[in-house]
């Protein structure tokens, strides 16, 4: 990891700057935003349509050449778009497209560039306009989704099962298993003798996170100085 020759007083402010945006930008667009979101570089997180729900604990990451991206359209006026549950990691990169309801539960994890969709978007025979063929996505409590999967309409994926990497999921998939591929396929049960540890059990008293978070922070950064960090952008060190 690159070392971090910042202040704690300037990671504090860009800290700020980063709440700023996501009240005055970021939140209004949603339907509603849960307690203690964990928001990283919400400026490369793009929403698009509504309803767009989160809830407590989100772990949303963007990034610069991996735009994170939810979407809601619909030519209908009553759906349920998005609703993402508590606790849940979203990585730079994933796609969340509804026409009508995707549903993630609690403790969930996206990896990087995962696409997940409620519907064709076109006919197969007539392609000159949207399509309003739509079928509710669910993924159960503490779902894994590998990096560059993708999950297409009508699918529900059971609790505690893991995406390989790649796979493309047509059709359910039981709880506690994973399955990978191109259609994806279960290729292994999950241990029912060991135990699971959930986002949930692991992050849900963010309080006390939060403070193990800032003295590592001001360990971590001890000793930085602002003259020091301009330095290391025309100067950098080797490590």
């Amino acid at each position: 990891m690159i070392k971090d020759y910042r202040p704690y007083y300037i990671k504090q402010a860009w800290y700020r700057l980063q709440n700023l945006y996501i009240r005055y930008k970021l939140s209004p667009q949603l339907k509603s935003l849960g307690k203690h979101p964990f928001i990283v570089k919400p400026w490369h997180i793009e929403l698009f349509g509504s309803p767009i729900s989160i809830g407590d604990n989100i772990t949303l990451l963007g990034c610069s050449d991996k735009k994170t991206r939810l979407t809601v359209w619909s030519n209908k006026k009553d759906v349920n778009g998005i609703m993402i549950g508590n606790h849940v990691l979203i990585s730079p990169g994933v796609r969340i497209s509804a026409a009508n309801s995707i549903i993630i539960s609690d403790s969930c994890m996206l990896a990087s560039h995962a696409y997940i969709t409620d519907s064709d978007w076109h006919g197969i025979y007539d392609r000159s306009m949207t399509s309003d063929e739509t079928s509710c996505v669910i993924l159960e409590e503490n779902v894994w989704i590998g990096d560059s999967a993708i999950v297409c309409k009508g699918v529900t994926i059971g609790k505690n099962s893991i995406i390989g990497a790649g796979s493309v999921v047509t059709s359910d998939v039981p709880p506690d298993v994973i399955a990978a591929g191109n259609p994806a396929k279960v290729i292994k049960q999950l241990d029912p003798d060991q135990p699971i540890t959930t986002r949930k059990d692991r992050f849900s008293d963010s309080i006390n996170m939060t403070r193990a978070l800032e003295t590592a922070e001001k360990e971590s950064l001890k000793g930085n100085t602002l003259f020091g960090w301009i330095q290391s952008f025309f100067s950098p060190k080797q490590g």
